[in-house]
């Protein structure tokens, strides 16, 4: 990104954006874990939930309009934003809100990602932001969406998708991206048998984050498309994402520590081998995750 671009400016785009936290699925691959409650409730590291770190994240950004959608077993999440997450000022305009299944538009309840997304066009629509910043609730990074939100209208682009190298022998359990040298989106497979490894690392492949930035007309607009197609499984990764690649601008936002520019932390803990892992690392004498940063903090 320029480095010149402001604090002002990136100010501006944070305060006219809406975050969305996808937060209702099952997580059967925690078993016990999720039993009775959804997966962005399960705790981390602590006295921390999952969901705790995209929401400190939001806020840290200057984002402070969010909507955290809601469906699977969702009452121990219910109380923790409620208990936890009340004190912004709503007289400003701040707010997160709990947006709970609720067949606004037809019977069924949320049917993927992008049909919870769906769902709720009438609530972005009455909110009217100038984006809308669509994230996942369980996962464990420390990240400024303001940054990619400069490189995405830097870039004019019509969606940005943040991503991160991973090993190739996991990649299948991601969405697996190609790119040209401008960081343009060429191709991308939704958990791939055989993901594509990065040009210049053969043992990597780059792997959505499930984190998306549109322009919210645009958003609409493939919304829509998407509910309307009977074929559709309705999903970010599988369907929206790969028919906006064919039709608009799509970019690709590399997860980097933005002194160092090497790749930042972020861990999918949706198995117990991964949440293990995770939750150990926190140990460490100078773990990469410090849950103690004043200058990043995480909210609880």
């Amino acid at each position: 990104m320029n480095k010149d671009v402001s604090p002002r400016f990136i100010s501006n785009l944070t305060r006219n954006t809406l975050a969305l936290i996808m937060a209702g699925g099952r997580g059967t691959r925690l078993k016990q874990l999720t039993q009775w409650r959804a997966k962005p409730a399960v705790p981390f590291g602590g006295k921390f939930r999952i969901i705790d770190f995209p929401l400190s994240n939001c806020i840290n950004s200057g984002i402070r309009k969010i909507g955290v959608l809601t469906q699977y077993k969702s009452h121990s999440l219910n109380l923790h934003i409620q208990k936890g997450w009340s004190n912004l000022r709503g007289d400003f305009g701040e707010f997160v809100e709990l947006l709970p299944a609720q067949q606004r538009i037809e019977s069924g309840w949320y049917a993927g990602t992008a049909d919870s997304i769906y769902q709720n066009l009438d609530i972005i629509r009455a909110h009217s932001p100038d984006y809308v910043l669509i994230l996942a609730g369980d996962h464990i990074y420390k990240m400024d969406y303001g940054t990619m939100l400069a490189k995405h209208v830097e870039n004019n682009a019509d969606v940005t998708v943040g991503c991160i190298g991973m090993p190739i022998e996991s990649a299948s359990a991601f969405g697996v991206m190609g790119l040209k040298d401008d960081l343009r989106i060429t191709q991308f497979d939704e958990k791939p048998k055989n993901p594509q490894s990065r040009p210049d690392n053969p043992d990597e492949a780059l792997c959505s984050m499930g984190i998306y930035i549109f322009n919210t007309d645009l958003l609409f607009e493939l919304l829509i498309r998407d509910a309307d197609t009977k074929t559709s499984s309705h999903d970010f990764g599988k369907d929206i994402i790969p028919y906006a690649i064919s039709k608009y601008s799509v970019f690709a936002y590399p997860f980097t520590e933005s002194k160092s520019g090497i790749q930042a932390y972020w861990r999918d803990v949706g198995t117990i081998d991964a949440f293990w892992e995770a939750n150990l690392e926190l140990i460490g004498v100078t773990p990469e995750l410090n849950l103690y940063d004043n200058v990043w903090p995480i909210w609880t």
